[in-house]
């Protein structure tokens, strides 16, 4: 399937963080930037699913209202049950009914093909091989892009099990590329730059150490997009202590990525290339530690201490 001179949003993946990508979707849709087709992976893939259902600014509303009612539970309904549960069945350690029971609700268009906007969604085989999934069951396509290997059990989709698709392609550049998109506007979720100690918990160490990678693994995509594409990419919050198990803060995520979107809409952010560097944290801070000040010139001489004790060496 080609959606020929297109252009494509691409929404990454990022658990708990997609709540940025609605604020980028509110300022993008008010600037009246709209695409010819969305694909995303992971958290990504319900986000551009939902937004292909509903692709006007009162459905990015809509979706708003979702993500701020979100809880942790609503997704990783992490217990003691569920710790039996692991000891039962060690497929993995959540039980995504409610995760599914939340998509069935929401997505208002049971087939990928029926959505008012073309939709892609990124999957993963057992071979670690990129699937694209651009027709067949809507809800289980975008549970298999979720699915979190260990977190969340595979799924089936047209008789093959899949996984969550940020193993194989988590910001899918090259796929929009091969879908004939020839302006892309990547829609990351980033991660907790500015976090000064672990987050707690298994799951939660475990997604912030898979949004570390899927920043690392865009910056290597951006590196690699062919440079007759047109590649701008929406600013990724930071400093941001909000880890991506945290649902809590999703509120201030969608208001802080509108502001900072518009901002850099205005300052001409649709009209510049991306670069991978700009999803490094605070990328103007050394890397060294500074070195030391010059010291001070001794105050009755007037000369520095190393030209004094050279003279007097003399």
């Amino acid at each position: 399937m080609q959606e020929r001179d297109g252009t494509a949003f691409v929404f990454a993946g990022g658990g708990s963080l997609g709540a940025v990508q609605v604020g980028m979707l509110q300022a993008l849709i008010e600037a009246g930037v709209r695409p010819d087709f969305v694909i995303g992976t992971s958290v990504g893939a319900l986000n551009a699913a939902y937004f292909a259902g509903s692709p006007d600014l009162e459905g990015v509303k809509r979706l708003a209202d979702i993500w701020r009612g979100l809880r942790r539970h609503d997704i990783f309904p992490v217990s003691l049950a569920s710790a039996m549960r692991l000891l039962r069945n060690p497929e993995s350690l959540v039980d995504p009914v409610n995760l599914r029971a939340l998509v069935e609700a929401r997505l208002p268009f049971r087939r990928i093909e029926d959505a008012a906007l073309p939709l892609h969604v990124m999957a993963t085989d057992l071979a670690g091989i990129g699937v694209l999934l651009s027709q067949g069951p809507a809800v289980d396509s975008v549970m298999a892009s979720a699915a979190i290997p260990s977190i969340f059990p595979p799924v089936v989709v047209n008789g093959q099990s899949l996984v969550d698709g940020a193993i194989a392609a988590n910001t899918p550049l090259k796929q929009a590329c091969d879908l004939g998109a020839r302006r892309i506007v990547i829609l990351p979720t980033g991660y907790a730059c500015d976090l000064h100690e672990p987050p707690r918990g298994v799951i939660g160490q475990a997604m912030h150490a898979i949004t570390l990678l899927i920043a690392w693994q865009l910056m290597h995509e951006i590196e690699t997009t062919p440079p007759e594409i047109h590649l701008n990419m929406a600013p990724a919050l930071c400093p941001l202590k909000v880890s991506a198990f945290d649902f809590t803060q999703s509120a201030e995520l969608i208001s802080r990525a509108h502001a900072s979107t518009r901002n850099w809409i205005r300052r001409g952010g649709l009209e510049r290339q991306a670069r991978a560097r700009e999803l490094a944290p605070h990328h103007h801070r050394r890397l060294v530690p500074d070195p030391a000040p010059d010291p001070a010139p001794d105050p009755v001489t007037g000369r520095a201490p190393d030209e004094k004790a050279g003279q007097e060496s003399a």
